[in-house]
């Protein structure tokens, strides 16, 4: 596996090494943190997260502070979201957010002031679990890598399912991504925080930290912060390093259970910036309001921006210089799972890790026949057989697919759609199978 100054470098079976973005990566990983003005109108969607929408709770003409929460949990798998500006509430209104879904959101009119909520306030430092617990739930943290199921679920296990580990996910594995690789930098001493009140939170005594070896100084950075409590590991620069399922692997030699979650292998992973965002909400009382993310490809300057909440993507993309000619398409997130955008009138939300721009004048080609190199079959890092879920699915044979091929299983890193030669929608095909399944299941 090769050595690294953190010594072994640690990995998991198969995956890919996608090479687009490599330079552009390795560019803004060097820029640090630039704060994009607050915006004039913020628009908030009350659903930015994995899970049901929230409820709103201000109506048109109210007045705002900076941070109140404006819209409420519905359900235990939600997470609540606060006003990114001070000022007034002029509407309720739909947005479509990424993926081209149309949610409602709060429409706030800044009013210049940045005047937090007066009832806001930072946690005694003899807080217990359960209080740190209630603060992480308050704040409406998300996981921020781009999955955005709520935190406060991941950190509510059963209590016949113990926590030993909780693992830093410093991988950041998507081309052109670096707003985890500056968060790790420059904010170290929260990141490493949060890491230690998650622990406190699920009752977990060791502490493991993932970073890839193409970060050695974010990994030098956490090591500094880490202290005797906690162990900063080099992992692979290899696509998905940072799904949760292959870090436990690559990190404990733990496997996480078919059908199951982390919490089946006595684990919890957090994400970089999530970390840090348990620790403002523990430490300052600050809830989830803004985030870092990369702005990178058609663009002036590729750049890692802090962001408010409700912002327009377009907004941070002039303040990388705007988008060169013939820009056509717009993905939020990394290039490999993230979801395309209508506009650049869409709303940066919690998930939003990224936003490249780039340019399709390819001509577009037809698609292929499976030929049967077995490509997708070498690359899939669950171990699956994409290649039968595919078909599968074209047929409507969803059922067959969960039961005989291990559908769910499926992590839709799009590593198998990567590699096939025929172009055949692999991912697609079988992200659609599962949301079917769901949607059976939950009528």
């Amino acid at each position: 596996m090769g050595e690294s100054a953190l010594g072994k470098t640690l990995t998991f079976r198969r995956g890919v090494h996608p090479h687009e973005g490599v330079g552009e990566k390795r560019a803004t990983g060097a820029k640090p943190i630039e704060a994009v003005p607050a915006p004039a109108l913020a628009a908030i969607p009350l659903l930015q997260h994995a899970g049901a929408p929230c409820k709103p709770l201000v109506k048109p003409g109210e007045r705002v502070y900076l941070g109140q929460k404006i819209g409420a949990p519905d359900g235990f798998v939600s997470a609540a979201v606060h006003a990114s500006v001070s000022g007034k509430v002029k509407g309720i209104q739909p947005r479509i957010i990424a993926g081209g879904r149309r949610v409602a959101a709060v429409i706030l009119e800044n009013d210049g002031l940045d005047e937090w909520d007066p009832s806001l306030a930072p946690l005694p430092e003899d807080a217990g679990a359960e209080k740190l617990l209630e603060a992480v739930r308050e704040a409406g943290i998300v996981g921020l890598g781009g999955a955005t199921f709520p935190t406060h679920v991941k950190l509510s296990p059963p209590k016949d399912k113990p926590i030993d580990t909780v693992i830093l996910n410093g991988a950041e594995c998507e081309p052109f991504l670096s707003a985890d690789h500056r968060v790790m930098l420059e904010e170290a001493d929260a990141v490493l925080d949060g890491l230690r009140l998650a622990a406190r939170i699920v009752g977990a005594q060791t502490l493991l930290i993932g970073v890839e070896d193409n970060k050695p100084d974010a990994a030098r950075s956490l090591q500094t912060a880490a202290g005797a409590d906690a162990r900063v590991l080099s992992v692979r620069a290899k696509y998905p390093q940072g799904s949760e399922k292959q870090l436990i692997q690559a990190l404990t030699g733990r496997r996480v259970p078919s059908g199951g979650l982390p919490m089946d292998a006595g684990c919890v992973v957090i994400n970089a910036s999530t970390a840090a965002a348990i620790s403002r909400a523990v430490r300052e009382g600050r809830p989830l309001i803004e985030r870092v993310l990369t702005v990178d490809g058609e663009v002036g300057e590729g750049k890692n921006l802090r962001v408010r909440l409700g912002t327009e993507i377009g907004e941070a993309v002039a303040c990388c210089g705007g988008a060169k000619e013939g820009v056509n398409k717009i993905v939020l997130g990394g290039p490999m799972m993230g979801q395309c955008a209508y506009d650049l009138h869409t709303p940066v939300t919690k998930g939003v890790s990224g936003i490249l721009l780039f340019k399709d004048d390819a001509p577009e080609k037809p698609l292929g026949n499976c030929v049967r190199c077995g490509g997708c079959v070498n690359v899939c890092p669950v171990g699956l057989m994409p290649l039968t879920l595919y078909a599968l699915a074209r047929k409507g044979f969803y059922d067959r697919a969960r039961d005989a091929q291990h559908l769910m299983d499926c992590i839709e890193c799009g590593a198998c759609a990567y590699q096939c030669p025929a172009r055949l929608p692999l991912v697609q095909y079988i992200r659609a199978a599962k949301g079917a399944l769901r949607r059976a299941q939950a009528r």
